[in-house]
């Protein structure tokens, strides 16, 4: 009799929570007083679990592990659940909380859905490269119809960290190197995600992670301390956090490194002085995992201490730690905390849920039937396979090697060649590994009969096991050979002998980059380099089809091989992508969005760099007493913003309407575009403006606008710039966004290195 009354009484607040709701479900006033009645009822243990964010299910991340979690949740200890797959485990832990709490408050379910849910896109960084803001707002909106037809309602999703170290391994997970860049892709990814309002059911909220300044960790390696000034941070690494932030995301997740020798978690100027005075955000901030009980490793106290650190500085969420429902009781009797505080994070907790429609449907999530029609379609399955091979970028491809004939016999070599399971990537969480596309399938499927497809493994990943083990976790065994690198080599060579091409499929695994996969040695391993030597000494054309989620030291690749195809890890649909760019169905159009180094000894290596007083001389090698390496130059390998074409293009010189403006005018930068070629193509042409005089050093150039346009062989077309104050803004010493008058300089070309160039004065 007393559960049937638990029951009904269950019942009669669900009823009371969705009449309140569909009153007025966007009404920022109905939804302050449903939440100001709401919170009257709760007690201080219930508005403290809606704080915490424990882990369940299959997939889980990290050293620490929840348990007795239907429990707490029942005891209204829980705010929502991460990495829980599946819609009706997700509907049966919904009902826990809605039908068997005292207040049956719904829960949130995230995931991380970083490039799509089953249906993969490609890694965050392959994404990027194809410089197309409509195909990156539809990879979001695709993920987001998948993953919320499979129960999930928040994604902790996009990460926007700008990196200039490609040691570090989360390089893969982020838009590279550039801020102006990764701030427009920030803001499709939330529009992708979210939608108008996050009012469909197929629309879920996004977080922007991780705030702030993760992907500058010293020596490229993770967790690891961040120490810049102000001025830089806020020029440099900023913008995508506050473009996400401006575009409405609905949540932020702290980043795990310290800011001025506090770590983020911790942070009060960044999450509540920069976050919200500043930016405005009025979502919810939430910890990466266990980031509140890994402060007490940074040095700053017991759990208790650095749980009521993290609540001060206006973290609303605890991931994992257990740190709020096991302390703020206690820090609020002994003052530490306030009651406002807890209140305040309480609030933002259930305004997110109220935005996404819970309380009005706490089951919006949970159709099993869109499970069933929405996952892993043939609409987005092709929509995958269009934007990976946008994303592929081609590095050299010398006497024409490229594209291939659909005809004769290819050889596909390597650990690489045959593997379904690396090719979504890191960070792919939610995918149904075999459902992926090798790249051995890919090219038999679009090559159809009119070729053969030889494969071989031709070596392992690399000699050492261990290190082997590393590399392929989750799930990704590249399943090491136990004969001889001999054994496998001669195999290579029979099936390299019987063909006429040899498509060399080499690079990292795909868990060779991602969380905790930093590399101080970025070249080719050792059997693969090996392995590559022999094929070239073949005769045969060799075509390296290159797997990486970071930019890799190829030196040697670029002086020996004759065409290079860097494919990142293209998503579930990467072996058709692949198979469609080598053999000319689609026209390669990725370019870069990060440096590819020489060398490591370089590193960090970016584009956007500030001049030294002694700066090389422009087309200088060596000189003494300037700032440069005694070694090797200073160029990159590959420039940011580079890749090449089937066809050509050629620019015609910057056009600018007039040669000075004022601080309120603009002025319009127009240049021609020519396919130059015999095939149509993609081409992304890219603006770059450099401050010449400044009230505090200026970079050489920075990105400050782009375009992808389309030529048929033959055509032209004329490209503008509109160049407004707005873009010619920074931060001054004093933090102060200004645009200062002087000379200013206009570069429009294919790349950062090769550009055509005009001048203007900001009166």
């Amino acid at each position: 009799m007393k559960h049937l009354l638990f029951k009904l009484q269950s019942f009669l607040v669900l009823l009371v929570f969705t009449a309140a709701s569909a009153y007025a479900q966007k009404s920022p006033v109905d939804m302050n007083r449903f939440i100001d009645d709401l919170m009257k009822k709760m007690t201080l243990e219930e508005k403290i679990g809606q704080l915490n964010l424990p882990v369940t299910g299959e997939i889980t991340t990290g050293q620490a592990k929840s348990s007795n979690v239907a429990k707490r949740i029942r005891a209204g200890e829980v705010g929502g659940l991460f990495n829980l797959k599946g819609v009706e485990r997700i509907r049966d832990v919904q009902k826990q909380a809605v039908e068997e709490s005292r207040l049956g408050i719904p829960l949130l379910f995230g995931m991380d859905v970083i490039h799509g849910y089953e249906t993969v896109f490609p890694i965050p960084l392959g994404l990027s490269c194809t410089w197309d803001m409509k195909a990156v707002e539809e990879s979001a909106r695709i993920a987001a119809i998948e993953s919320s037809a499979d129960g999930i309602c928040w994604t902790f999703s996009p990460m926007v960290d700008i990196c200039r170290d490609a040691r570090w391994g989360r390089v893969s997970e982020g838009n590279g190197e550039d801020p102006f860049l990764g701030a427009a892709i920030a803001q499709a990814m939330v529009r992708g995600y979210q939608g108008k309002d996050m009012s469909r059911n197929d629309e879920i909220m996004a977080c922007v992670k991780h705030f702030a300044l993760y992907g500058a960790g010293e020596a490229g390696r993770d967790y690891n301390t961040v120490d810049m000034s102000h001025q830089r941070m806020f020029n440099e690494y900023m913008l995508p956090y506050q473009a996400a932030v401006d575009a409405g995301v609905g949540s932020a997740m702290a980043s795990f490194n310290e800011v001025d020798g506090i770590p983020a978690t911790g942070n009060k100027w960044l999450m509540t002085d920069i976050l919200r005075k500043q930016w405005g955000f009025d979502g919810f901030v939430v910890t990466d995992y266990t980031g509140i009980a890994e402060m007490t490793d940074h040095g700053m106290g017991d759990t208790q201490t650095v749980a009521a650190l993290a609540l001060n500085a206006g973290v609303d969420m605890d991931m994992v730690s257990d740190a709020f429902v096991g302390t703020l009781k206690k820090s609020l009797t002994e003052g530490k905390v306030t009651e406002e505080a807890i209140n305040a994070a309480c609030r933002r907790i259930l305004e997110a849920k109220y935005k996404l429609g819970l309380f009005d449907n706490p089951y919006k999530y949970c159709d099993v039937k869109r499970a069933k029609k929405q996952i892993f379609t043939k609409e987005h399955r092709a929509v995958a396979r269009k934007i990976a091979s946008e994303s592929l970028v081609l590095l050299k491809n010398e006497g024409n090697v490229l594209p291939l004939a659909k005809k004769g016999t290819i050889a596909v070599v390597g650990p690489l060649a045959d593997s379904r399971s690396n090719m979504p990537g890191t960070w792919s969480v939610a995918a149904v590994l075999k459902n992926a596309t090798s790249l051995a399938e890919g090219l038999k499927a679009v090559a159809g009969d009119k070729a053969e497809i030889l494969t071989a493994k031709g070596c392992n990943l690399m000699s050492d096991a261990e290190y082997e083990k590393r590399a392929t976790m989750f799930g990704r065994s590249l399943h090491r050979d136990n004969r001889s690198d001999k054994e496998l080599l001669d195999e290579a060579l029979a099936v390299a002998a019987k063909s006429d091409v040899i498509v060399a499929a080499l690079g990292e695994s795909s868990e060779m980059s991602g969380e905790s996969s930093c590399r101080t040695n970025l070249e080719m391993t050792d059997t693969q380099r090996m392995l590559l030597q022999e094929l070239l000494k073949t005769g045969k054309p060799v075509v390296l089809v290159l797997f990486t989620g970071r930019p890799l030291v190829l030196n040697w690749e670029q002086a020996n091989v004759p065409a290079i195809l860097n494919v990142w890890f293209a998503g579930s649909e990467a072996g058709f992508a692949i198979g469609d760019v080598l053999f000319g169905d689609v026209n390669p159009s990725g370019k870069l969005t990060t440096t590819f180094p020489k060398s490591v000894g370089q590193i960090p290596l970016f584009y956007n760099h500030k001049n030294t007083g002694r700066p090389l001389a422009d087309g200088a090698w060596f000189q003494k007493f300037r700032s440069n390496y005694i070694d090797i130059d200073n160029e990159p390998l590959y420039p940011f913003g580079f890749g090449l074409s089937y066809t050509t293009f050629s620019y015609s010189d910057v056009s600018l309407d007039k040669t000075s403006m004022t601080d309120k005018g603009e002025l319009t930068a127009t240049v021609t575009v020519t396919n130059t070629g015999k095939r149509d193509g993609a081409e992304v042409v890219q603006l770059y403006i450099r401050d010449l005089v400044g009230s505090v050093t200026r970079p050489v150039k920075e990105l400050k606008g782009f375009e992808k346009i389309f030529l048929k062989a033959g055509e032209s077309k004329k490209v503008s710039f509109k160049i407004t104050p707005e873009l010619l803004k920074f931060y001054n010493y004093n933090l102060d966004f200004v645009c200062e008058s002087g000379d200013f300089e206009v570069m429009i070309g294919r790349n950062s290195q090769d550009v055509k160039k005009a001048a203007f004065k900001l009166l």
